[in-house]
């Protein structure tokens, strides 16, 4: 009796999984594949294999300041994201309805419109003629260059990446029993001391889940650093692309994005962990 409702459940899965097996795992098998093929730029691809593309990339300094760059954005928008983020989470929970619903939908508004269309929008605003330095000449201040810096693609990264950290928190946040939190007030503790004792232990999960997200998208990101950063701020996806579609090296490019994967996922668990066992000790 008991292996009839393990295959049905297993019945019931298989169009997910099938799915999911042909929608991310038989393309990262051929990226993987692609990634160890000899590449000849008279003849291009060819059918033998080589790490040559890994070493290369493993080997050369300019590599590393790419994925540095890549990662320190990602890790500064996560943490910008949080800050702005996670208090924005707890004021909308504290929030009635319809203010509520309102807000919500003005967190939500930005997901509804292309990132290439914000991204364009952001480079107005942050141009030589933008809104920012004509405030910046209005106060005396004088031009600054913005568009085509770091400053720009995390400014942009974070107005874009922001709704996946507020959801997540908002969520755990639902999920909270206000009446704990005044008890932890009506036994003389602070405000601040509820906060950090009682509220943030028990929205971790949001928090973590969020990070994660933010972070591997923003790590991942390719219309913000390449509309905002310009052509010599260099990013992982970036590189991927102009090794795709300018130096026609496949190989190359498949080696740097599975490079850039297996990083991505270490730093994520490597988070994943630390946030995990703070939880576990905040909450034993």
């Amino acid at each position: 009796m008991s292996q009839r409702p393990a295959a049905t459940a297993w019945a019931l899965s298989a169009p997910a999984l099938v799915l999911f097996a042909c929608m991310l795992l038989v393309p990262l098998g051929l990226t993987v594949l692609l990634s160890f093929h000899v590449f000849d730029h008279a003849t291009g691809v060819r059918d033998s294999y080589t790490l040559a593309h890994y070493l290369a990339v493993l080997n050369d300094e300019y590599y590393y300041g790419i994925f540095w760059r890549t990662f320190w954005i990602a890790g500064l928008t996560t943490l910008l994201c949080l800050l702005i983020g996670a208090p924005e989470a707890y004021v909308l929970s504290r929030m009635r309805d319809p203010w509520r619903s309102i807000c919500l939908l003005v967190v939500l508004a930005p997901l509804l419109v292309s990132v290439v269309v914000r991204a364009f929008g952001w480079s107005m605003v942050l141009g030589p003629q933008g809104l920012v330095n004509h405030a910046l000449q209005a106060i005396g201040l004088g031009p600054v260059r913005i568009l085509y810096t770091e400053t720009a693609v995390v400014i942009a990264l974070v107005h874009v990446m922001l709704p996946f950290m507020v959801i997540p928190v908002w969520t755990s946040l639902q999920k909270l029993d206000p009446w704990v939190a005044n008890a932890a007030l009506s036994l003389s503790a602070s405000p601040f001391t509820t906060l950090r004792r009682i509220v943030l232990p028990q929205v971790m999960p949001g928090i973590l889940s969020g990070s994660l997200i933010v972070f591997g998208l923003s790590a991942s990101a390719f219309a913000i650093p390449g509309l905002l950063g310009g052509r010599r701020l260099k990013m992982v996806a970036t590189v991927v692309y102009d090794e795709y579609l300018h130096e026609l090296n496949w190989p190359l490019g498949a080696a740097i994005a599975l490079l850039l994967l297996l990083v991505n996922l270490a730093v994520m668990l490597s988070y994943n962990r630390l946030l995990e066992r703070r939880y576990r000790r905040a909450m034993g």
